[in-house]
């Protein structure tokens, strides 16, 4: 692409100050910017971390059907083009690969990131993923530590040599159901949600980032960077998708009609029949008790009356994460009695998630952190575009601080190196 100027002092004094606003922040746990090397060896990227940290997380260039399915070429650093300019003064390219046998990704294996800081897991953790990016297309993983499993019964998996299960923590994705949004998403078994091969605890901002060609102009790709984020939040129970600093709230109607989200309704369903005195005619025995999917409803927010005749009536009631229309029927007292109903709406910006991060046993059982694409059965392209940065907290970021690591992304961005 077309060759940047060269960096001088006054851009170089702009990115330190613009990465000091990151390190400064409470929590963090790495961020890498792609600009900060190993100061020799393989000069590969490096994080920011807190003084103190075991390690600072270097990345390797690795090609993970390589890894499993035995089949293309070793990745290196050379498969990700940088940009010489960008919101801290660098950025790498995550391109559409037309090889199959090709799926590049940058990682720190499970190996040096186990029991560090960067593993965030187990009951009573807070995590943020923050990503400052250009999309050009996709919807799939942006980071994280979220291994989707290689285990999945599909025509991608026939020839596969390397077969393991699940073992996804929390990750940081660009839309998925919606191609271009923020999802948030958490595990809390590194498996599947509610009967369905997929996690499903997920989070989705209404809203979403332009697609924007990556071989655009610069002035085009300056103006085309946008801060994607995720946070999970322990103790408010809520996973959050963030784009551009904001979690715009977000409800999906009839989730029935949803491929995927129509397993929650599911989940929902046959925890609230396990409930019930005297069990109920479509209880399904042999649907797993921790996979119910509950969120509180002990106050409703609003009732609406959607009809009434004779001695039944029929109310659609809001709770703080779920609609439900429920049908009544008077008893002999005269009272307003629950013969049955039905989950008609599902907040899912943000996401209700009673569990803890899926905490691996050992190192034998935990994913990599991977920036750029995650392991995956499919073999999918996933996300394309520019990567400016990604940081990593062991907490939730409250709104104030997600909205000025926004405000970076809006900044001109800096140049620290040429590119051609």
């Amino acid at each position: 692409m077309t060759a940047f100027a060269a960096p001088d002092s006054a851009e170089a004094d702009d990115a330190a100050r613009r990465v000091a606003e990151v390190v400064s922040l409470p929590g963090l746990v790495a961020f890498w910017d792609f600009a900060k090397r190993e100061p020799s060896g393989g000069r590969r990227f490096v994080a920011h971390v807190p003084e103190g940290s075991p390690t600072d997380y270097p990345l390797d260039a690795d090609n993970y059907a390589l890894d499993y399915w035995g089949e293309g070429r070793p990745a290196t650093y050379d498969d990700f083009p940088m940009m010489g300019r960008g919101p801290f003064g660098e950025a790498i390219r995550i391109r559409r690969e037309e090889d199959e046998h090709f799926r590049p990704l940058l990682l720190v294996p499970r190996e040096r990131l186990h029991d560090t800081p960067l593993d965030i897991k187990g009951a009573d953790r807070s995590v943020s993923v923050v990503v400052w990016a250009i999309r050009e297309s996709g919807n799939h993983a942006l980071a994280g530590i979220w291994h989707e499993g290689t285990d999945l019964r599909q025509a991608s998996t026939e020839a596969i040599r390397r077969v393991e299960r699940g073992q996804r923590q929390y990750a940081l994705f660009a839309g998925l159901s919606r191609a271009g949004g923020a999802c948030g998403h958490v595990s809390e078994n590194g498996a599947s949600s509610f009967t369905n091969r997929y996690a499903l605890h997920k989070s989705h901002t209404p809203d979403a980032a332009l697609q924007v060609p990556a071989d655009s102009p610069p002035e085009t790709l300056d103006a085309a960077w946008h801060c994607f984020a995720m946070s999970f939040d322990h103790e408010r129970q809520e996973i959050a998708g963030w784009l551009d600093g904001t979690a715009r709230d977000n409800w999906l109607e009839r989730p029935e009609r949803d491929n995927l989200i129509s397993y929650a309704r599911l989940a929902y369903l046959q925890g609230h029949y396990a409930r019930l005195p005297g069990g109920h005619p479509e209880a399904d025995p042999g649907f797993p008790a921790d996979q119910h999917y509950n969120p509180p409803e002990d106050e409703s927010l609003s009732v609406e009356i959607l009809g009434e005749e004779g001695d039944e009536r029929v109310e659609r009631r809001r709770y703080p994460y779920t609609e439900v229309e429920v049908v009544l029927r008077r008893d002999a007292d005269g009272a307003f009695v629950e013969t049955g109903r039905d989950l008609v709406g599902l907040r899912i910006n943000p996401w209700w998630y009673p569990h803890g991060i899926y905490e691996p046993d050992d190192d034998g059982s935990g994913g990599p952190f991977t920036i750029g694409r995650v392991i995956h059965s499919a073999r999918s392209i996933g996300f394309t575009g520019w990567i400016g940065g990604v940081a990593v907290f062991d907490r939730a970021l409250e709104s104030e601080e997600m909205a000025a690591l926004a405000a970076i992304a809006k900044r001109t961005p800096v140049a620290l190196t040429s590119a051609d």
